[in-house]
């Protein structure tokens, strides 16, 4: 089971992501070269990009259902669940928005989320625990704005809502259904963003599109990734993209065939493109067929009565999932056989179309951020799979691919270095995956030193060292089509931390002055590079540093901060030790010659400044000059 269920219901709304672009550029990460008007709105080579005063917070704004199914169909009005609610928290503080490294943008987590389905007054019917996790398939979904950057992109969030509460449904035959579909106490939540206001004068700004299914969810199939049949897009050539433009104009989208409702689902929530004001395009009717048919199995209208170009409801009605009634023979037709979905228009400048590998085979880790310290392991799941079902035994090879990690440093020369020493890491290069698809992909990691430190390592920056492992079939009989180029394993790697015995200041300042520079809105509340305010507010500090990175309350909001630089934190601040303090004039130095100009869409400072940066498109600039 997954969001993609006969059992589920549709949200739309806003989201607020109100990120500090303070940390967004290597360069800041300097604190002897830092200076007060990286603080400061504007261009990042002077100032702190589009919004240096964001606090990370994450949240729900005017989310309503907007339509429930059961197996029998959509429930009507009289159902209450149409008029309730899907909110974050009333209860805690809000969630948080953070990337991994300011090397890997193109990740951004949710940490600490609280989601609810309320009544419309307020009083909460459903809670649950939003598991951490990234954002995926992120592309240049707007066509024709003119802003560009940020503001073009489209993403997609899945993962699964734990630790749930249920007050009585009883009044909704769907909560009803919903609750008892839940045995295994979790349910399942995708949603897709888009639309992000990055206009700092507007009442909406940092606040974009959300529209998202809730369905259930059990304990034997993944968290954030659907085992179903896989879409596979191929992406145009990267002049003039700032993530991803398919081909076929329809970006990477996943689809399930339940042979017990006679259907198939199709998650196009994140795979049709739209304009300036976020209406979806028009591609003509979309067409399912299979191999070796043009018949279509079920076809999708853009315009008539719900169409999803021609009817403004249709998106946030039905967050892009489709159900395709299928017969038994279409049913048997397409067990083993790749789909398309394409068309019937071909238009002046793209024929729509887009498809599964002739192979129907797919891999990806469910789970795929991770960080990591010296001396530690991890045990990652990786799926493999075929024609959506278990690909048992399929033999899979793991490399390193720093390719789509993004070095860069729009302050002096000096760039930060990603995916080294290659010997931090420690993994097989083959793993076979077990009677279920799934292989255990282990992962063992050693100290990468200082490898991202300014000066030739004389002055603090980076923590740790980002790394890209990217999963594949080794039998090319397997890979037979697109590469998704965003899936791949993250990992943020911290260097190894020892501190005095007691901890003193000296130990801690660097980490302590960086977090003050490159997150300003606590200079609201406390100097962090004081001293004497640091230890002012030592209980405060104690109880922020101490909480798990997953409460929303926790420090620092980046969850950059390793456990052996936290645990130096909290020695310290349970009891203070001057040491030998750096003069403050020396925490404050000239900064060096700013960087070429850069465009205006990377002038912006966002992901799709980050994106810019990526080691795959200055290879390719490389072979091109």
């Amino acid at each position: 089971m997954s969001y993609l269920n006969p059992v589920r219901l549709h949200f739309a709304g806003k989201f607020q992501a109100n990120v500090s672009t303070v940390n967004n550029d290597p360069g800041h990460f300097d604190n002897q070269a830092f200076i007060p008007s990286y603080q400061e709105l504007g261009n990042g080579t002077t100032n702190g990009w589009f919004n240096p005063q964001g606090d990370a917070t994450w949240r729900l704004l005017g989310c309503t259902v907007t339509a429930a199914w059961l197996p029998s169909g959509a429930v009507t009005s009289s159902d209450p669940v149409l008029q309730c609610i899907v909110a974050d928290s009333d209860t805690q503080a809000p969630a948080k928005l953070v990337d991994l490294d300011s090397e890997q943008q193109l990740v951004s987590e949710i940490w600490g989320m609280q989601v609810r389905i309320a009544d419309s007054s307020g009083n909460t019917l459903m809670s649950g625990d939003f598991e951490p996790a990234a954002f995926l398939d992120i592309w240049d979904r707007a066509i024709g704005a003119e802003s560009g950057g940020d503001v073009d992109a489209g993403a997609t969030y899945q993962s699964v809502l734990t630790n749930l509460k249920w007050a009585d449904v009883s009044a909704s035959s769907f909560l009803t259904a919903l609750q008892e579909k839940a045995g295994d106490g979790l349910l399942s939540i995708k949603f897709n963003v888009d639309g992000i206001n990055m206009n700092f004068q507007s009442p909406d700004f940092m606040c974009g599109r959300i529209v998202g299914t809730i369905g259930p969810a059990t304990t034997s199939e993944p968290q954030h990734m659907v085992l179903g049949r896989q879409f596979m897009a191929e992406g145009l050539p990267s002049a003039n993209i700032n993530f991803f433009s398919p081909v076929g104009g329809i970006n990477f989208f996943p689809a399930v065939v339940d042979q017990g409702a006679g259907c198939i689902f199709l998650d196009l929530g994140n795979a049709i493109s739209t304009n300036p004001t976020g209406q979806l395009n028009d591609l003509g009717d979309l067409a399912l067929t299979v191999a070796g048919s043009t018949t279509p199995i079920g076809t999708i209208p853009s315009t008539g009565s719900g169409g999803y170009a021609s009817d403004p409801t249709w998106y946030s009605r039905t967050a892009g999932v489709v159900a395709l009634p299928l017969t038994a023979a279409q049913l048997s037709a397409i067990a083993a056989a790749p789909l398309t979905l394409a068309s019937s228009l071909t238009l002046a400048t793209l024929y729509a179309s887009i498809s599964e590998w002739p192979s129907g085979a797919f891999v990806r880790a469910d789970r795929f951020v991770y960080r990591m310290s010296p001396g530690s392991s991890a045990q990652i799941a990786v799926y493999a799979t075929q024609w959506g079902q278990p690909l048992a035994g399929a033999s899979l090879t793991f490399t390193q691919d720093p390719s789509q990690l993004q070095p860069g440093n729009f302050i002096t020369n000096d760039v930060p270095p990603v995916g080294t020493p290659t010997t931090a890491l420690n993994f097989a290069a083959t793993v076979t995956a077990d009677g279920n698809g799934l292989a255990t992909f282990p992962l063992n990691v050693t100290d990468p030193g200082t490898p991202r430190y300014f000066n030739n390592g004389l002055d603090y920056g980076i923590d740790g060292q980002v790394y890209g492992i990217r999963p594949s079939f080794t039998d090319p009989q397997y890979t037979t089509g697109p590469v998704n180029q965003w899936n791949f394993i993250s990992i943020l790697l911290w260097s190894g931390f020892t501190a005095s015995d007691p901890v003193t200041w000296t130990d801690v300042e660097p980490i302590f002055v960086q977090y003050g520079n490159l997150y300003p809105v606590m200079s609201r509340f406390l100097n962090l590079g004081n001293y004497d305010s640091v230890v002012k507010n030592a209980a405060l500090l104690s109880l922020a540093f101490g909480l798990d990175p997953a409460n929303p309350n926790a420090m620092p909001v980046t969850r950059d901060l390793s456990p052996a630089k936290r645990n130096a934190i909290l020695s310290f601040l349970a009891n203070p030790q001057m040491g030998v303090p750096k003069a403050a004039a020396e925490a404050v130095a000239a900064v060096a010659p700013a960087a070429p100009a850069t465009s205006a869409k990377a002038r912006m400072g966002g992901k799709a400044q980050a994106a810019a940066r990526r080691l795959v498109l200055q290879a390719a600039k490389g072979a091109t000059s």
